[in-house]
């Protein structure tokens, strides 16, 4: 049902998959107030308070074409069991990128029926969203 997930209590695997746009694939000609550099920066320290906070995940940095990001996203799901899957806003709010999300979305359902996904609007929210879906595996230090 939803809004009953309770990721204290669900006993499910704590890794999550990252998949998001590589900072390199985005066209910033688009978000005049943003470059490839500055996109590096905060998906970075996402990742690095993701890490401090204790989650477990695979960072997945694809291509916009599809083709490619289908075979960057199976290697990156072949590292290890993942139990939630996070598309980042990137690929899913330029309609640009349809085409791309939904194959994203399928390919993961493909290596992993019956996965969860959860959805960011940024690097600075994706701590927030996991939080919804799944418990850190360490505790902060």
């Amino acid at each position: 049902m939803v809004g009953d997930h309770d990721p204290a209590t669900s006993g499910t695997p704590t890794t999550v998959l990252s998949v998001g746009l590589h900072p390199s694939a985005i066209d910033y000609g688009r978000y005049p107030d943003l470059d490839e550099a500055t996109m590096t920066a905060r998906i970075d320290a996402g990742d690095a308070a993701l890490r401090a906070a204790g989650f477990d995940f695979i960072a997945c940095r694809v291509p916009a074409t599809p083709d490619e990001a289908e075979a960057v996203v199976r290697d990156c799901a072949s590292s290890r069991p993942f139990a939630v899957a996070m598309i980042g806003a990137g690929v899913r709010m330029a309609p640009e990128h349809t085409e791309l999300f939904e194959r994203l979305v399928n390919v993961i359902n493909e290596v992993a029926p019956g996965i969860s996904f959860c959805f960011n609007t940024s690097p600075e929210s994706t701590i927030d969203t996991l939080r919804r879906w799944v418990t850190p595996t360490e505790v902060p230090r």
